[in-house]
């Protein structure tokens, strides 16, 4: 790896960290981010040749801090001076800053930031758009991919919503628990959407994997914080059930393993075993939420030692409380699958048929319903549908293993005129 490669790397790890403690030294989220970005040019021109600091994180604090004050004196020289008894020792305030740096919680850093991004003057929307820019420092198209939007409409989605928390005048302090617990849900799923970032990437590698890694440790942060929300024990549980299964998911070439046909010796048997114990004393209270259901359905993929032992009774029972919890055409799609396991393919169609407007622009809906007709010998409408699929791929991986199912296909006839 290059020295840049390796910089760029070590930039995008110390962005919540830094540029949380940034935050929360100027209590303005535009200052902070220019702090931070002229901490990572002087760390591209310098570290290449003086080598990396020891703590990366902290000398872009201390650098970001330094730059961030400077800006402010800079654009302060045209303001009146405040009264005599309003100064007070610079050398003073700099050693507690240095303390506070020092003894701080990084961690409790960018809680606030995640927590000052989902601030409820937004929409929701725009609050987990802008976390997953400023927390977690995804791109622009990465978002909008998430998001099922172009990078235009993103990119104006987060620049509202920066200019409504700067026009609202939002405090950047750590709300109350009241407020905490307002936010739980849309943190929630700003965190999950990081995950699935980093899940559904495609080839596994370190760069990828952090996303998912990030979100755990998130996820992990807010739990402790709030260790009796169920939904949030749920969120962990199903984030280390599905990383469990990291290392089987692809091949040495990088092209997808479909879960049925996973070494599942490869499986993380502690991973999974943290998140089956923190799954069991969340269902315990019988409060079951959209991510336990979620948690519940991957756990009995990880507690089967074989794909014929998967009970998909049960996975298709907790998909049809997963619709009335959250009502969604994915989830119907992916109870498809259990009723083609319980029922047969042609019942699968069915229960898809009325998805298709909706889900159309959806690489997975017509990979699966390309498999239920393969499974039909529906061969020249499978093929239609795997085309489709192809053209919707969002990696090469998904692009092979879809022309692998084609491939299985064999010569399709054409039809008589």
């Amino acid at each position: 790896m290059t020295d840049i490669a390796w910089i760029e790397l070590a930039l995008t790890a110390a962005r919540p960290q830094a540029l949380g403690a940034l935050l929360r030294y100027f209590r303005d989220l535009d200052t902070a981010e220019e702090a931070f970005q002229e901490a990572c040019l002087r760390a591209i021109r310098t570290w290449p040749e003086k080598g990396a600091p020891r703590d990366p994180t902290a000398w872009l604090i201390f650098v970001g801090r330094n730059s961030g004050i400077d800006a402010v004196r800079k654009r302060a020289k045209n303001d009146p001076l405040p009264e005599e008894e309003a100064f007070s020792d610079l050398s003073d305030a700099e050693d507690d800053i240095a303390d506070r740096l020092d003894n701080s919680n990084y961690r409790d850093d960018i809680l606030r930031l995640m927590f000052i991004c989902c601030h409820p003057d937004l929409p929701n929307t725009q609050q987990i758009a802008l976390a997953l820019r400023i927390v977690s420092g995804l791109t622009v198209p990465q978002i909008a991919r998430a998001f099922l939007v172009s990078e235009a409409a993103m990119e104006q989605r987060i620049t509202r919503a920066k200019a409504r928390v700067a026009k609202a005048g939002v405090p950047f302090e750590t709300p109350d628990a009241a407020e905490r617990a307002r936010r739980l849900g849309i943190v929630s799923s700003m965190i999950y959407l990081v995950f699935n970032e980093g899940y559904s990437a495609g080839v596994n590698n370190p760069d990828n994997a952090a996303f998912c890694e990030e979100a755990i440790r998130l996820a992990r942060l807010l739990l402790r914080i709030f260790p009796s929300e169920l939904e949030i024990m749920g969120l962990l549980a199903l984030m280390m059930l599905q990383h469990s299964r990291a290392g089987a998911r692809f091949d040495g070439q990088g092209q997808i393993i479909l879960l049925e046909d996973q070494d599942r010796s490869l499986w993380d048997r502690k991973l999974i075993n943290e998140a089956l114990v923190l799954l069991d004393k969340a269902i315990r209270h019988r409060q079951p939420g959209p991510y336990q259901v979620q948690a519940a359905i991957s756990a009995l993929h990880a507690r089967a030692a074989r794909p014929e032992e998967t009970d998909w009774a049960e996975i298709n029972q907790l998909y049809g409380l997963l619709e009335r919890l959250r009502p969604s055409p994915v989830v119907t799609l992916n109870r498809a699958v259990a009723v083609s396991k319980l029922e047969g393919p042609e019942q699968a169609l069915e229960l898809i048929a009325p998805l298709s407007e909706r889900l159309d622009g959806y690489f997975y809906f017509h990979g699966v319903r390309g498999s239920f007709l393969m499974q039909l010998d529906r061969k020249a409408e499978a093929r239609e549908a795997f085309d489709r699929a192809i053209a919707l791929a969002n990696s090469a991986a998904e692009c092979a293993h879809i022309r692998q199912q084609i491939d299985k296909l064999g010569a399709v006839p054409s039809p008589v005129e």
